[in-house]
């Protein structure tokens, strides 16, 4: 499915008066019930103001130009190799050690170095038909780092992105060098037995680093990272260790699965000498010894490969009848035996994957992914300081760049959590909960939710792919709990038994759906869909069920149903009734800063990006509160836009749905928004405030509508940890205590953001989330705006503790990834169907697309993703 064809580009506006995010409005809170001492894994960096980095374009070509007249792009490996080569050679004015280069492009130098155009010849192999390559360099820029000083004291606001960029390369090149990247984390080239998954995978503790400019100054912010990698081993031993049972012998018994396997990997050969490397397409259709290419000299003539592999290189094939591996690129083909074959190091293994084949390594891999605080800390300390690191060997003092080996030491303020409302179970009456001292958690035994929805006309499907059934106490279990919590349940209308097929067919799940809805009259509140365990059929189900039949869904593992535990069956409820509209849990208190008059929507958007399949869309959505001052119910809008578009393109059309529907419920329109965008990187902020905020604006100002807004940004991909000083300074878990605030030393040196642990962590170490102001027409106060984002993490509603993120994030991530499950769904129904046939039909094809994921009406302003 082309998403290209589909979805047309939307461009932004264009401004001449440019933003820049806000100042910090005060010196910091000060607000707390106690102060910890906490360490942080940002490590002080020092460099010589006076000193410049030289920024240099390179140009590397063959020498002997392509047959066919295309530009080649030449793998970052075999720039890398000529690139070295090169200043090996001419270390005299070329000095290695003294640059450091990215791989592609650039190339940054302590020295100045000669622009000129260079010639390299490589060592005689047989991958490739030129070895003589031409080299030029050329200066692009001269990166003075006193401009990187004037901005870290706050003389000057606007950020030295190329002087960090350079930086960030020179603190690269050493594990470079050493290690393997794998995005923007590094990992050892070795593998170890204690790391050992078995199934020819393999454990890898890396580091993942960032350059960050703080209050202090500039800092290298160093995690640990943990990855589960295929080892480096032939394909055929490969085979043999991870497929069960898999016997050379009996291939064609295998095949299929082998296929899956190895698809997309990439592997080197041995047969010839050469570095390249391969990605596999799939296997050829025909066992070895029946195998044939044609002669590139004579096309009509086909060679077989066992006779070419003898006369080439005087190889005896062994594996006859088995297929080769398809390794062709660019319509070029290519067919080599899988005995001569080897996986490449580094290639990742999906983490979630280690479960399905061995539970006792998923359990391993966790362990180490997610460990205690102080063993992380302890990881960290070793790591900034080893040798293939990024502060290892002498490029970066060449540079004249030093780190701090010692974290960061700061003060944290745990900030007072919130009083709660829950209601009493026989009465219904309002009472006030006061959560737990320590992990800021409260519990529903001799409590109800504030506001329970009668269930009067819902229905059961089970799902079965075996012989095994749900208990017949089950449902009563379920009814019993959902009374005793104030949510008055009737016994269901229908109960329909079904056997889910392995490869779900949607259009007999629509019938199912749709019998079982039009049989219960139409207006069924919900379906309880009971599965066997998890597979595609739930991305099938909720497409159906949210886009075209209209009903709410809510699903279950038969395992866990069967087992029948209180808080299992409590978890059940409680998403059920935020489903239907009613309220969980509330704020006693108002909300900081909005003690007036005048209604508050809070808004989440998050986009969400599709992995390897660059065709996917990515998926915009947008959620919204919709009742004020209790701000815990929300509607949402999800909409697909072009692959890999971190902008969401309907910004201001999404959120003004919301504020129409907010006005229809409330008979008003917000007078005051609070805006969370997710999943964005520094770089990207001026995108947000300048593009989407301004489309916001825009769309409103059509209407006549001027709400005043504040945008932030909530950050939780980053590396920043925080650790307890002492053993007194944190929780029992060992991690800082929730409501824990930085918002001081660590963070941007002007700027208005800090950190927030708002969560208990009771596995691993805790992350903070990273809050960062970037427009603020209300004038917060650090305290006030810190306050509000802590007591809102305490109204997710399908738990009962505070979570990590601010729920409009959270409940925009949930959005965006049911956007997912849609197009995944889609995609397995009709591929055929949802691309465009031609450019005329454009614009009514991309609605047509649209249409796919739009919201059934009967949903689109219901808690349907919780």
């Amino acid at each position: 499915m082309n998403v290209g064809e589909h979805l047309a580009s939307t461009s932004s506006p264009q401004r001449s008066n440019r933003h820049d995010p806000i100042m910090r409005p005060d010196k910091g809170g000060a607000a707390c019930v106690t102060t910890v001492r906490l360490q942080v894994n940002h490590f002080p960096v020092k460099f010589n103001p006076n000193s410049v980095i030289w920024h240099y374009d390179v140009d590397v070509r063959p020498v002997e130009p392509p047959r066919h007249g295309r530009p080649v792009k030449l793998p970052k490996t075999l720039l890398s190799t000529i690139r070295r080569k090169l200043f090996t050679d001419e270390s005299n004015i070329l000095p290695l050690l003294m640059t450091a280069y990215d791989g592609e492009k650039n190339i940054f130098s302590a020295d100045e170095l000669p622009e000129a155009e260079f010639e390299v010849e490589l060592p005689e192999g047989e991958d490739m038909r030129s070895r003589r390559f031409k080299f030029s360099i050329k200066r692009v820029n001269e990166l003075k780092l006193c401009k990187l000083k004037e901005y870290l004291t706050r003389n000057v606001s606007s950020i030295p992105r190329d002087i960090l960029q350079g930086m960030d390369v020179v603190m690269k090149e050493n594990p470079t060098m050493h290690m393997i990247p794998v995005g923007r984390s590094f990992h050892p080239a070795e593998s170890y037995s204690e790391d050992d998954l078995g199934y020819g995978l393999t454990a890898s503790r890396g580091i993942q680093y960032s350059l960050k400019p703080t209050f202090q100054g500039l800092a290298l912010c160093l995690d640990y990272s943990v990855l589960a990698f295929r080892k480096k081993m032939p394909v055929l031993e490969f085979l043999k260790v991870h497929i069960p049972g898999f016997n050379v012998d009996d291939f064609w018994r295998y095949k299929r699965t082998v296929e899956e396997v190895l698809r997309n990997l990439k592997v080197t050969v041995i047969h010839r000498r050469t570095n390249q490397k391969y990605a596999i397409v799939g296997l050829t259709p025909k066992m070895t010894r029946d195998t044939t290419f044609p002669d590139a000299n004579a096309p009509q003539v086909h060679v077989n490969i066992v006779d070419y592999f003898l006369e080439k290189y005087n190889k005896n094939i062994t594996y006859l009848d088995i297929p080769c591996l398809d390794l062709s690129k660019n319509n070029k083909m290519n067919y080599v035996p899988m005995e001569y074959c080897v996986l490449v190091e580094g290639q990742v293994y999906p983490k979630e994957n280690v479960d399905t084949i061995d539970r006792d390594a998923a359990v391993f891999l966790k362990e180490i992914s997610l460990p205690k605080p102080w063993v992380r800390q302890r990881n960290i300390c070793g790591m900034v300081r080893a040798e293939d690191g990024p502060c290892g060997g002498d490029i970066i003092q060449n540079f004249g760049i030093e780190v701090d080996m010692t974290m960061t030491s700061v003060i944290g303020r745990v900030i007072q959590p919130p009083v709660l409302k829950l209601a009493a179970p026989n009465t219904g009456k309002l009472m006030t909960v006061t959560v737990d001292k320590d992990n800021c958690q409260w519990n529903l035994v001799r409590k109800a939710v504030v506001e329970g929805r009668p269930i009067e006309r819902w229905a059961v499907i089970e799902f079965n792919h075996d012989r095994s059934s749900l208990n017949s106490t089950f449902i009563s279990k379920l009814i019993q709990r959902c009374m005793s919590l104030g949510m008055k349940m009737e016994q269901p209308l229908r109960y329909v038994k079904s056997v889910m097929r392995r490869d779900p067919d949607a259009n007999s799940l629509r019938q199912l759906l749709g019998d079982v809805y039009t049989q219960a009259r139409g207006n069924l509140q919900f379906i309880l869909c009971v599965m066997s365990k998890k597979d595609d059929s739930y991305y099938f189900l909720k497409w159906i069920s949210e886009t075209k039949i209209g009903v709410v869904t809510q699903c279950c593992l038969r395992y866990h149903a069967n087992k029948g535990q209180d808080q299992y069956l409590a978890n059940l409820a409680l998403k059920i009734n935020a489903k239907l509209g009613g309220s969980n849990v509330e704020l006693n208190g108002r909300l900081p800063r909005f003690q007036g008059e005048g209604h508050v929507m809070f808004v989440g958007a998050d986009v969400n990006h599709p992995g390897r399949n660059k065709t996917s869309p990515s998926i915009a959505a947008v959620v919204a509160t919709v009742n004020w001052p209790e701000a815990n119910r929300y509607a949402a809008r999800v909409h697909p836009q072009h692959p890999g578009k971190e902008q969401i393109v309907q910004f201001g059309q999404m959120c003004l749905e919301l504020v129409e529907y907010y006005s229809r419920l409330n008979n008003v329109k917000p007078e005051k928004i609070v805006l969370f965008r997710d999943g964005v990187s520094e770089g990207q902020f001026d995108m947000v405030l300048n593009e989407e905020l301004m489309d916001i604006k825009s769309t409103f100002e059509k209407i006549n509508y001027f709400p005043t807004i504040t945008l932030i940004v909530a950050q939780k991909r980053h590396q920043t940890r925080l650790f307890p000083e002492s053993q007194k300074e944190g929780s029992r878990s060992g991690n800082i205590p929730p409501g824990t605030v930085v918002d001081t030393k660590i963070v941007h040196p002007f700027e208005f953001d800090f950190y927030l642990c708002s969560h208990y962590g009771s596995l691993g170490t805790s992350k903070p989330t990273h809050y960062h102001v970037l427009w603020d027409e209300h004038g917060f106060s650090s305290d006030e705006l810190q306050k509000l984002i802590y007591d809102m993490c305490f109204t997710f509603a399908r738990c009962t503790k505070p979570v990590s993120l601010v729920p409009p994030v959270y409940y925009a991530d949930l959005v965006a990834y049911r956007g997912r499950l849609y197009y995944q769904a889609m995609e397995r129904e009709s591929p055929i169907s949802t691309s465009a046939s031609s450019s005329s039909s454009s614009s009514r094809s991309s609605a047509s697309f649209r249409d796919w994921f739009k919201l059934h009406e009967n949903l689109e302003n219901m808690m349907f993703f919780v």
